[in-house]
């Protein structure tokens, strides 16, 4: 008996010595600092005054306008909140603080002021950084191409960092050229005094390298760089074509990044190389474009490497900063990285090794038919976690909800390609892109449980036409430049596809030259701006616009002539929707999915969203496009908004059952916050609409009455 009693405390003691020995660094669940919330980017919080049986008392504690919404205008913003104050930013990009208990404005900061007005359009932004040392506390942000540092109590520019309080990110490529369009999109991380940035760029041939860089916080100094389009002598430069390697860009970090700040490691997505539909001039598999990057965030050597998609000719970007998670696994603990993907799986790696968790399968694919084009043999298939979507569109799969709508869809595939999600562009026919453009998984991330060890993840399920046109540069040089700057958004016709993007017909009747270069130059809403391109392109493409020259002029663009341009070029972003603007395949088309960790399997899966009118004609639980991520909480809720119904829900986590919802002044395409103020949990979303909704201007914050 004794014996027995000997070994049970020595597995014991052997047990809490091994519990010890891997636990992770305690992370604070109750802070929302990060873009993501906590620091592993987890967008959960261990607050609990809110429950599944008192959600249903949410109400508004407060609202603030930001006054600046325009037509077209967007807030994805997430804010984070540091000692009581809310930060965020408005539609066109201002940054302020607010008190977080009651909404007050603290103070607001103009960037176009300090700029004054150069490169207004900002574009989208998701958030700012945080960064204190002692009494030192800054707001880090990016307005256009600039990189900027405020005082976090007061909002006025630190002049010490950079050139008077600002960085320009066209600098410091390890490139001849400073001409490109560059924004960030989402706001970068920080390891000790290191700001590590990504950036959002051009979709075309003219896009910059889509390099990773680090900033030193104080002084706006580049402290290292890592080439994601190796250069020559680095590991990854055989995989591209070294004739035209240099004149490759993007395989860019738009998505964000995660910190693992106990081991030093960023964790950096990267999206694909451009052209993005026909590969020619980037023979090979492309490295690092469509991987998940491990860096050493003190020297930004990689540690290891993950490539999702090898020669991405179909936008695969991934397109949400990772979760570090903790999950068990044969009886141990491992900690983890997480990474969700725009084709609906979800990619589990050991954070040190890179070792997969559960194997991932080189898989033989489809070929492209495509001329020039040399596709990659096979593609990396994850065995686990499940998909959190259907991973095909078959003729099943067709609209079939009225007969009229099932008519119009199989009349708009006719020849398509279908039932295949690896079916390469086709140089003749169209091809389903199933999931589509803009996921699957999409840049509201997922959110992870560490207490039950459950990633939510929302989707869309939602199918997308890609055609393909030869480049009409060999008779039309206005054409041609279209194509590449304009085409994908507005399509080849000029249509584009409103009223999320304008039809381009008719401009003359609305602009002079004059006026439309000055928009080119300046950009509008979604619109980014063209004053990255020479004038020469400029005068021809406003010319074509117009319709005062059919054939551009030759003359003036051969100094242009050593440019490349893809021979073939898709011929706009297009999902497959009626006449109505019904999506083109059956429902659910948005879907919210709660994964164990532990096993890879789905606990649960759900629609997402509704459509008024669709219910009236006895179509429910239809789900709807959605844009924005969750966040979970300790007290047994998670929380959405996201959908284009423009209104945030409460679902039990533990079974998805829908507890509360609430009407939004404007579509919350955001990830909402969830943190504590004066004894009191707070949830705050953005409220800008966009995407096809009407724009706001909005942040709402709910909590439970007194």
């Amino acid at each position: 008996m004794l014996m027995n009693r000997r070994k049970i405390l020595f597995s014991a003691l052997s047990f809490l010595a091994f519990s010890c020995a891997e636990k992770s660094p305690e992370i604070d669940y109750t802070d929302w600092s990060h873009y993501g919330g906590p620091e592993d980017g987890s967008r959960y919080s261990a607050l609990t005054q809110i429950t599944p049986t008192n959600v249903a008392q949410l109400q508004v504690a407060w609202t603030y306008h930001t006054e600046d919404a325009t037509e077209r205008s967007q807030i994805q913003c997430q804010p984070i909140v540091v000692d009581g104050l809310l930060y965020g930013t408005t539609p066109k990009l201002n940054v302020f603080a607010l008190d977080a208990a009651t909404g007050m404005e603290i103070w607001r900061f103009d960037p176009f002021e300090v700029l004054g007005g150069e490169n207004s359009w900002a574009g989208t932004n998701r958030g700012v950084t945080y960064w204190e040392e002692g009494e030192d506390k800054r707001i880090l942000f990016t307005a256009g191409n600039w990189l900027m540092a405020v005082n976090a109590r007061t909002g006025e520019p630190i002049l010490s960092f950079g050139d008077q309080g600002k960085v320009d990110l066209r600098k410091d490529l390890d490139t001849d050229l400073e001409d490109f369009l560059i924004v960030s999109n989402s706001p970068g991380v920080v390891f000790e005094d290191k700001l590590i940035m990504g950036m959002r760029l051009s979709e075309g041939l003219d896009a910059a390298p889509g390099h990773i860089r680090a900033y030193n916080i104080k002084t706006g100094k580049r402290e290292w760089i890592f080439h994601t389009i190796p250069h020559e002598g680095e590991e990854g430069y055989e995989t591209w074509d070294p004739k035209y390697i240099r004149q490759i860009g993007a395989a860019n970090n738009w998505a964000g990044m995660t910190v693992d700040q106990s081991r030093g490691i960023v964790f950096v997505p990267t999206g694909s190389a451009t052209y993005d539909f026909w590969g020619g001039y980037r023979t090979g598999d492309n490295l690092y474009a469509n991987s998940l990057l491990a860096l050493d965030a003190r020297t930004g050597k990689r540690i290891w490497h993950f490539q999702a998609v090898h020669h991405d000719v179909w936008d695969r970007d991934f397109p949400a900063n990772p979760n570090l998670i903790r999950i068990q696994k044969d009886g141990k603990w491992v900690d983890a990285v997480a990474q969700i993907s725009k084709q609906g799986m979800t990619y589990v790696f050991d954070r040190k090794t890179g070792e997969p968790i559960w194997p991932i399968t080189e898989t033989p694919v489809t070929q492209s038919v495509m001329p020039g084009e040399v596709s990659s043999k096979t593609q990396p298939i994850p065995t686990l976690p499940e998909p959190f979507m259907n991973m095909v569109f078959e003729e099943k799969d067709i609209l079939n909800l009225t007969p009229e709508w099932e008519s119009d869809i199989r009349n708009q595939l006719g020849d398509a390609i279908m039932g295949d999600t690896w079916a390469p562009p086709h140089p003749e026919r169209p091809i389903v892109l199933f999931p589509g453009m803009d996921g699957g998984g999409e840049w509201g991330g997922a959110s992870f449980d560490p207490q039950t060890q459950t990633l939510y993840v929302n989707a869309n399920q939602i199918p997308w036409l890609i055609e393909m046109t030869p480049n009409a540069s060999f008779g039309n040089v206005g054409l041609s430049i279209y194509s590449n700057y304009c085409g994908n958004c507005h399509g080849l016709d000029r249509k584009g596809n409103p009223p999320a993007l304008p039809s381009l017909v008719g401009l003359k009747e609305k602009y002079t030259a004059d006026s439309l270069n000055q928009l080119l130059v300046k950009g509008r809403g979604a619109m980014p701006a063209f004053s990255h391109i020479s004038a020469e392109e400029r005068g021809v493409l406003v010319d074509f616009l117009l319709g005062k020259a059919d054939q551009g002029d030759k003359k003036e663009m051969e100094a242009e002539s050593s440019k490349l341009y893809p021979r073939y070029y898709m011929k706009g972003y297009k999902r497959l929707v009626t006449k109505e603007g019904i999506y083109g395949s059956n429902p659910p088309w948005g879907l919210l999915t709660a994964i164990d960790m532990n096993t890879g399997l789905k606990k649960w899966q759900i629609p997402l969203g509704s459509i008024d009118s669709l219910k009236t004609m006895g179509f429910e639980n239809t789900g709807i496009e959605n844009y924005g991520g969750p966040v979970v909480t300790a007290g047994g809720v998670l929380f959405i908004a996201a959908t284009k119904d423009e209104k945030i829900r409460a679902f039990d986590k533990e079974t998805g059952q829908l507890l509360w919802e609430a009407k939004l002044p404007a579509a919350g395409h955001a990830t909402p916050a969830v943190y504590e103020k004066d004894g009191k949990q707070f949830l705050v979303i953005a409220c800008g609409g966009g995407k096809g909704t009407k724009s706001g201007d909005a942040y709402v914050a709910f909590a439970l009455p007194d």
